[in-house]
């Protein structure tokens, strides 16, 4: 006979983290796979709305993103405009927070990004900061700040070098648009501490650019624990750190009430007096938090686009002198023995102001903007899109059609005769 011996049993007694843990894994699973299937189905109806749509051949995940900026990628796309730019041009749907909202973090809520009625609001309080008598004294600041730009190239130019003139353009606009829309004399350019907010946008220009492109860092939690996400909101901080400093100067300055009195007796207000005294029809101010979005988006969209014009511009002038020469004979024309322009001279720079437009045609600062489709277009040869597409219009020069949407071949070279037929 042979003895049996009691084998051990093994009992697995589940613990209450391990009870959680699997329904949890479960619903993420199921949350994924809807996730993906609601994409699919998704990408398959844009797919059949935009199937008889002439395009060069698309991948099954990244679509058209490798080809952008490619030849035939252009060339399409000029087909597309010459087509259907008058229905986009048309266009009054709200605007498609794809790109927008990551740019909410640093400019916040401002008119920039705000659409509908809360668009108008802001838009009628401060409309009143634009009228053509308080742009007028403006024209002998922007000169100030000009002047302070052209010594400092005087001084560099006497180095056999190359000199980076985007900077120094920037610090000179900062100036500008801190003079003329806050009455605050920061001497930026030549106070080399005020050059942190200078290198803050140029991060966060570059970042917020770079995150659209990279799909992953479309996630906000996934951006946040990158080393680009944390280089952003430190670059938030720096620029906040700058427009916190002007409100809060001109907020105290406001206390004192010698200060308010003059402020008051003015003829009229300053972008930042208008921020700040705004009151709309229920006598309600505008929040901390709309005070500081829209100083944020005039401090940076009021210097930065202007710096990228400007550039652009000495740019295409440096390389065609000889509109450089008109232009400048132009000027000395007008102006004669003074030194300083003034508000009635630029009604007379019509050469200077073609040279303008036609490179501002070519580079725009702005180069693109974002709708939502609200409803579903239908052209007029019957092709539709869906309503809630997002749509990123170019702007740039080459692209969009010169003078009275010239046909193709579209004119991508240098040409001022022809801004004044736009």
């Amino acid at each position: 006979t042979s003895e049996l011996s009691p084998v051990p049993s093994t009992r697995l007694f589940a613990t209450p983290s391990s009870l959680l843990l699997y329904p949890a894994a479960v619903f993420c699973l199921i949350y994924v796979l809807l996730k993906a299937i609601q994409l699919y189905h998704k990408r398959q109806q844009l797919l059949k709305a935009f199937e008889s749509f002439p395009g060069p051949p698309s991948h099954w995940l990244y679509g058209h993103s490798s080809q952008v900026g490619k030849d035939i990628f252009v060339f399409m796309v000029c087909q597309l405009l010459t087509l259907y730019l008058s229905s986009l041009l048309n266009f009054t749907d709200p605007k498609g927070l794809t790109i927008y909202k990551f740019l909410i973090p640093w400019i916040g809520k401002g008119l920039l990004i705000l659409h509908g009625p809360k668009w108008f609001q802001h838009r009628r309080l401060l409309t009143p900061g634009f009228h053509y008598d308080v742009l007028k004294p403006y024209v002998s600041l922007m000169a100030e700040s000009t002047k302070v730009m052209l010594d400092k190239w005087e001084r560099l130019i006497t180095v056999d070098k190359s000199v980076e003139l985007f900077e120094h353009v920037s610090l000179m606009t900062l100036d500008s648009i801190m003079k003329c829309a806050f009455s605050c004399h920061s001497n930026c350019q030549t106070d080399r501490d005020s050059d942190y907010y200078i290198k803050a946008v140029y991060d966060l220009t570059y970042l917020v650019f770079h995150r659209f492109r990279f799909f992953p860092f479309h996630n906000d939690f996934i951006y946040r624990i990158s080393s680009q996400g944390r280089r952003f909101q430190e670059a938030c901080r720096l620029a906040h750190q700058h427009t916190d400093k002007v409100i809060k100067e001109r907020k105290t300055s406001l206390q004192d009430q010698q200060e308010l009195e003059k402020i008051q007796k003015k003829k009229f207000l300053d972008f930042l007096d208008i921020l700040l005294c705004a009151k709309d029809e229920n006598g309600a101010g505008l929040s901390d938090e709309d005070l500081r979005a829209e100083v944020d988006t005039f401090m940076f969209e009021g210097h930065d686009t202007t710096a990228s014009g400007v550039s652009w511009l000495l740019y295409c002038m440096a390389l065609h002198p000889e509109h450089q020469q008109r232009c400048r004979e132009e000027i000395k024309e007008i102006l004669g023995d003074r030194e300083t322009i003034q508000w009635d001279d630029l009604g007379k720079m019509t050469y200077s102001t073609m040279c303008i437009k036609e490179s501002l045609r070519l580079y725009p600062p702005v180069p693109g903007v974002s709708r939502l489709l609200s409803k579903p277009i239908t052209f007029h040869d019957g092709r539709t899109v869906p309503e809630g597409l997002f749509s990123l219009f170019l702007l740039k020069g080459p692209i969009l059609p010169s003078a009275a949407y010239m046909p193709l071949p579209l004119k991508s070279h240098f040409g001022p005769e022809c801004s004044s037929c736009q």
